[in-house]
C-alpha cells in the first residue's frame, strides 16, 4: 500500500524519538534567557526559552509617562515574543536534522 521503502516499525520508532526530543527542548528552552529593551534601554524585559516572562526593569523616569510606558511595554514584550518564537523555530529545526525518516 505505502510501497516497498516503508516500514511501520521505524515510523512509530521515529514519532517516539521526536516526542522524547520535544520533551527535552522543553526542558532546555526553560534554561535559555533572552533579553529585550526599548527605549534606549528604558524598559527591559527577559523571558525564558518557554516564552514565561521571568523579569521586567522599567526605568523610573517612564512612571509619570503612561503613554510612552505603555508604548514601550506594547514594544518590548513584541520583540522577546518574536526572540521566543525564533528561538523555538531554530531548536525545531535542530532536532529535525538529525532526523530521516526515509533512511534504510
Amino acid at each position: 500500500m505505502f510501497g516497498s521503502g516503508f516500514d511501520m516499525s521505524k515510523m512509530s520508532e521515529m514519532m517516539s524519538q521526536m516526542q522524547e526530543k520535544a520533551k527535552e527542548l522543553e526542558e532546555k528552552a526553560k534554561s535559555v534567557e533572552l533579553t529585550a529593551k526599548a527605549g534606549g534601554g528604558l524598559v527591559e524585559i527577559r523571558a525564558n526559552g518557554a516564552g514565561e516572562i521571568i523579569d521586567l526593569n522599567i526605568d523610573d523616569s517612564l512612571l509619570e509617562d503612561k503613554e510612552s510606558l505603555q508604548i514601550l511595554l506594547i514594544s518590548v514584550i513584541n520583540d522577546v515574543n518574536k526572540m521566543v518564537e525564533d528561538n523555538k523555530k531554530s531548536q525545531a529545526m535542530g532536532m529535525l536534522g538529525g532526523m530521516n525518516p526515509f533512511a534504510s
